[in-house]
């Protein structure tokens, strides 16, 4: 196995919840194998391991072959009574007690371990840097063998390296389950952001991705996590291969601050809190929820004697939506609002229908820039209702609702602000140009 530890130091080191996922052969309780599986008369999918004993993981829908039994290769419905065509292995996960380790097996197909080497000069001296970290494949085309990869900016960025960009030129993925040197995958740098901590790296053409039994995440809404929901983080702990701890969200949004991989830059991320433990090298790695979903991707946590598991990652909409960015523009463009928004009042509400509590927070315009989106429009002591396109439609209940929304903007884009001033509803509607 791979055993290289990430050389970062940081504070710390630096979608609807319906899961499915190919149940992989083997895995159970430690020390058994499965011996076969099968969907019993109530829909509860039933292990039976080789040594006799069973375990029920809960209700749950086949999508092919329901009620079949499961074949050798996890087919399902390759052997059942009332098979359809067998091939997919799909299963629906309603409700179970032991969600944790079917969310942490969907989670495990789409984690990667990352290695990178650089080229660093010490004194007079040129030498070889190795760190290691983690990654979630965001986009697959196994027919293609081709895959975009979420990352951190820090773990592909040593503030050493001869480089220009200061970017590892040797970077290698490695595959759950695939996770010996000679198994790696060459991967190339796509463009990131040291402000949001964000990389993304491309696979193409890969024999490797052809074959494995992965899967691109499934991104969940993170506006939908509330505290106290579960959290699992899969990564790459120390550089010895990936695993998973889980634990639940301790803040559901917060805003920490430190100093950036170029050991310089003070830079301020929205992040969420966990328990879960992670340590270096988890970097980069997925957060799910209970379902498997990806509700953030793993990037500091607080390293000192004094505290214990208190994990960040960003959040999934903000972590997605910069990437998407990246993807389109090859490197982050942030379109500006015009105005610096700031918080004015922030209070906790209890939805008696769902029996979650959430924040709430009113966004004032505190200040006019002279360039952005809505200079013209707005004034110092507007209060902030929603913002648009003919997409999507926001309420800005949060300020980072304002800041997610702009990185996903692109030319052309028809943009509507809501806004109130002295209580009356303005509406200012503006093209990105």
């Amino acid at each position: 196995m791979i055993k290289r530890k990430i050389g970062f130091k940081i504070v710390a080191m630096i979608c609807s919840l319906t899961l499915t996922f190919t149940l992989l052969w083997g895995c159970g309780a430690k020390g058994k194998q499965i011996d076969f599986a099968r969907i019993n008369d109530d829909g509860e999918l039933v292990l039976y391991y080789t040594d006799g004993t069973e375990e029920n993981l809960g209700l749950v829908n086949g999508e092919d072959g329901a009620d079949g039994l499961m074949g050798e290769r996890g087919d399902v419905g390759s052997t059942g009574p009332a098979g359809k065509d067998g091939t997919d292995g799909v299963i629906t996960v309603e409700n179970n007690d032991n969600g944790i380790a079917l969310a942490a097996s969907k989670g495990l197909q789409s984690a990667v371990s990352i290695t990178c080497e650089f080229t660093v000069r010490t004194g007079y001296y040129m030498s070889t840097a190795t760190s290691a970290g983690s990654g979630v494949i965001y986009t697959l085309d196994k027919a293609k063998g081709d895959a975009l990869i979420i990352t951190n900016y820090h773990v592909v960025y040593n503030s050493s390296s001869t480089a220009s960009n200061k970017i590892s030129n040797d970077i290698s993925v490695f595959l759950y389950g695939s996770e010996y040197d000679s198994q790696g995958i060459a991967a190339e740098y796509v463009g990131g952001s040291m402000n949001y901590d964000i990389a993304v790296l491309s696979i193409s053409d890969s024999s490797a991705l052809k074959s494995a039994d992965v899967a691109a995440v499934t991104v969940a809404n993170s506006e939908d996590v509330y505290v106290g929901d579960t959290a699992i983080a899969i990564g790459n702990p120390e550089g010895m291969g990936i695993s998973a701890s889980s634990g639940v969200v301790n803040v559901d949004s917060e805003y920490i601050t430190m100093t950036a991989p170029d050991e310089t830059t003070q830079v301020t991320f929205r992040v969420m809190r966990v328990d879960a433990a992670v340590n270096s090298g988890n970097s980069g790695g997925g957060l799910y929820n209970s379902s498997g979903e990806l509700i953030g991707i793993v990037n500091a946590k607080v390293s000192t004697t004094d505290v214990e598991n208190i994990g960040y990652a960003i959040p999934s909409n903000l972590a997605v939506a910069v990437a998407d960015n990246i993807i389109d523009n090859f490197t982050l463009k942030e379109i500006s609002l015009g105005f610096t928004p700031s918080i004015t009042d922030s209070h906790a509400e209890y939805d008696v229908s769902t029996g979650y509590i959430s924040i709430v927070e009113e966004i004032q315009v505190s200040a006019v820039s002279g360039s952005g989106l809505f200079r013209s429009y707005v004034q110092a002591g507007d209060i902030i209702v929603s913002v648009s396109t003919n997409e999507k439609s926001v309420e800005v209940t949060r300020k980072h609702h304002l800041t997610e929304f702009m990185l996903e903007l692109r030319l052309g884009d028809t943009v509507t602000l809501k806004f109130l001033r002295d209580g009356i509803e303005e509406t200012a509607t503006v093209t990105v140009s």
